[in-house]
This record gives C-alpha cells, sequence and structure tokens, in this order.
C-alpha cells in the first residue's frame, strides 16, 4: 500500500482544498495518470501518481487538505481491503445516464435549491461545482432550459440602519473561487501592508514608436509592458531596496535579479505570472515569456512555478479610460507599479502650430512605507520614466 500525500505546492498557504477527485475511488491508476485537482492560493494544480495501483480515497473532494497529508492510498489489485475498479468516485453519483455530479456540485446544488434537472440540462458528462455556480448567475446568462428550482425564503433580518434596501426576489450572485481567492490576497494585503502611492507622469510617444519598429524586427509584440518590464529588470541593482523581501521588522532578505509579475485578466479570472530573471533576459526574451504566459492564461493552464516567486509587480490597466490605478502590495513584497493607459495630450512644441500631440501615461509606485521611503520611490519613478522617455537602450541585450 503506497500512501498519497499532498506536496507543498505554495509556501505561502498552510492549507488546500482538494477541488476534485480526476480519477475514481477504485479505480486501477498507472504512474503519471492525474488523481486529483488541488487548489492553492494562486492555482489548481493537478497531482499525479508517482506509482500503479487502486486508488482508494481517504479524504472526499471539497475538503481541505494539508502539505504532507495523505489522502489516498494506492493498493494492489489483488489486495482485499482495496475496492474493486470501475467505481464512482467517492462522494459522488454513480454514471446511470452517464452524467456525474462532483460531491462539491452536489453540496451546492443543496444549498442554492437547484434541482438535477437542471445541472443534466447542461449536457456534460461531468457537473463541477463552477457549473453550479454558473446556473446560479442571473437568468439571462444562464443556458435555455437551466432553471433552478424554487429555493424556500430563508428568514430575513431587520437591515441594518443605513444600508440598502433588500429585495426578497434577487438572487445571490456567487463569486467563483478565483475571484474568492483574489479577495483572500487583497484582504490580507490591507490587513498587513501600510502602503503608500507615488505617481509620475511619463511621455512614451518614443517608447510607442520604438514598439512598432521591434515589433516586426523582433518578431515578437512589444508594447509598453514588455518595455516597463525591462527597465525594471534594469534597476534591480540600482534599487536593491525595492526589489528585497521583508522578513521581520526592519529586516530585508536582498534579491540579485529583479522577479518581475505581471498581472493578467483574460477573462478567467485574474493571475500574476512571474517574469524571473529579468535582469538577465533580452527585451525579446521578456516579450515571449509574457506572450506564452497569456496563451497559458487563456487555456487556464499557468502552473504554480509560473505564479510564484516574484519580488515586485507591474499591475497593467490597458483599458483606453483608465487615467489612474493604485495597485495592491502583496504580502511578501514592498511595492507595486501601476501602469495606467496611453492618453493623448498637447505639449508646446516648435513650429508653424506651436503644439504637438503626444502619448503621456501615468505611472504609479505603491510600496511598503515601513521599509521604503517616498524619495526613493519618487528616484525609483524618475528612474524608469527616463529609461521610457529615452527608451534605445532597452532594447540592448544586458549587460
Amino acid at each position: 500500500m503506497n500512501a498519497v500525500v499532498v506536496p507543498k505546492i505554495n509556501s505561502n498557504d498552510a492549507r488546500y482544498l482538494l477541488v476534485e477527485w480526476v480519477a475514481a475511488d477504485g479505480a486501477t491508476v498507472r504512474p503519471g495518470d492525474v488523481l486529483a485537482l488541488i487548489e492553492t492560493s494562486k492555482t489548481v494544480e493537478e497531482l499525479a501518481a508517482e506509482c500503479g495501483g487502486v486508488l482508494r480515497h481517504r479524504v472526499a473532494a471539497g475538503a481541505e487538505c494539508l502539505p504532507g497529508e495523505t489522502i489516498a492510498d494506492l493498493g494492489n489489485p489483488a489486495d482485499p481491503a482495496t475496492p474493486a475498479s470501475g467505481g464512482a468516485p467517492a462522494g459522488e453519483d454513480p454514471p446511470g445516464d452517464g452524467v456525474v455530479i462532483t460531491a462539491p456540485a452536489r453540496r451546492l446544488m443543496d444549498e442554492l435549491g437547484i434541482g438535477e434537472d437542471a445541472v443534466r440540462a447542461l449536457g456534460r458528462k461531468i457537473i463541477r461545482r463552477d457549473d453550479v455556480t454558473a446556473l446560479a448567475q442571473p437568468a439571462r446568462a444562464r443556458p435555455a432550459g437551466a432553471q433552478p428550482a424554487p429555493v424556500e425564503p430563508a428568514p430575513v433580518e431587520p437591515a441594518p440602519v443605513g444600508s440598502a434596501p433588500s429585495d426578497p426576489d434577487a438572487e445571490e450572485i456567487i463569486l467563483p473561487v478565483s475571484q474568492r481567492r483574489v479577495a483572500d490576497v487583497v484582504a490580507r494585503a490591507h490587513r498587513e501592508v501600510p502602503a503608500a502611492y507615488t505617481v509620475v507622469k511619463v511621455d512614451v510617444e518614443d517608447a510607442l514608436r520604438l514598439g512598432r519598429e521591434l515589433t516586426p524586427a523582433l518578431r515578437t509584440l512589444i508594447g509598453l509592458p514588455e518595455l516597463l518590464v525591462k527597465a525594471v529588470a534594469g534597476l534591480a541593482g540600482r534599487f536593491e531596496l525595492l526589489f528585497a523581501t521583508p522578513v521581520g521588522p526592519g529586516r530585508v532578505r536582498r534579491s540579485s535579479t529583479a522577479h518581475v509579475g505581471v498581472t493578467m485578466d483574460v477573462g478567467k479570472g485574474l493571475f500574476v505570472p512571474v517574469v524571473h530573471d529579468a535582469t538577465g533576459r533580452t527585451l525579446r526574451e521578456i516579450s515571449r515569456t509574457l506572450m506564452a504566459y497569456r496563451m497559458a492564461a487563456l487555456r487556464g493552464g499557468l502552473r504554480e512555478e509560473e505564479l510564484s516567486g516574484g519580488n515586485i509587480t507591474l499591475t497593467l490597466h490597458n483599458e483606453s479610460t483608465v487615467t489612474l490605478a493604485v495597485p495592491i502590495v502583496f504580502p511578501g513584497q514592498l511595492c507595486a507599479l501601476s501602469l495606467a493607459a496611453p492618453q493623448q495630450e498637447l505639449v508646446p512644441a516648435e513650429g508653424p502650430a506651436g503644439f504637438a500631440v503626444r502619448h503621456t501615461v501615468h505611472l504609479g509606485l505603491a510600496y511598503d512605507h515601513r521599509y521604503v521611503n517616498g524619495h526613493d520611490a519618487i528616484v525609483f519613478l524618475d528612474a524608469l520614466r527616463a529609461a521610457l522617455e529615452a527608451p534605445a537602450g532597452l532594447a540592448a541585450d544586458p549587460t
């Protein structure tokens, strides 16, 4: 009998969530087969079998689990203590008509009063918690015929003075797991990090022009995010404190290079993959790494190691109407940059017209004021502004 043990996936988490058993209880698996999906505060990881055997679940899907905890066993098929293969996963409906409703999905259905007919109408072979969550959205977002069953109204307590009036007919919107994880991180950041914020205006006309020239030359997308990551990475040696990791009151751990996290929201939740050792990378390498991350985010295939290890974060706000944004400083880091969308601006210029149209952006820095002072933040932002306003040096290979 071999134990299936939860590995240490994310050093920032003390516990994880066993989202789903991929392999059924009693199923015969081979080495490398995916057994379960484990959710951390950043992503969902696949737990694979290290050896073959018959799987016996110890922990139900939807339960929390700890690093190092045994959640299942892999036994010899001839072991009488091992269930016969071919059964449905523990806590899940037997196949019947071929539709399997996972245990987390079943619990949420019971909680929301959503009937089986509604979820089976989705036409999926496996009904997961996220599928039930989608059914709980407003009616206009539901597939035809997938209406939840009537819900017994719960007793309504008097609303506090000054609160919005309650609507007994209004449906609750249950946030997806990814957004609830974001909420946990944001709440922790607000509790633990006393952040200050400074912003500068940057003329990016030349940077945008350089990006348009380099994109076909390097055969990869070069825009302001790629140029800014390169500029940030080049300042790691000069501004060691801003790339350090806090280890206690008045103490930080120095980093020899920049590991730059970049926010990505592709409609499937917010992800912050990290360009590791950005200081030692060329602009082309940075661009191709970011493009690979965007494609992985679209497919939902970002790995834990790609989301960990950042020592500074760049938050992107690409919508054309966004002129200013204040980022969150993640626990374990000392600062976070925010890049707003370029805006057209009239500036004085020589010539008959007496003015020219230039593109500018607001570049902001939120920083943990316990470790970083305003003067350091301003000097750092000015260095980034200078790099973007004279961007030719960003195309050179790192030295």
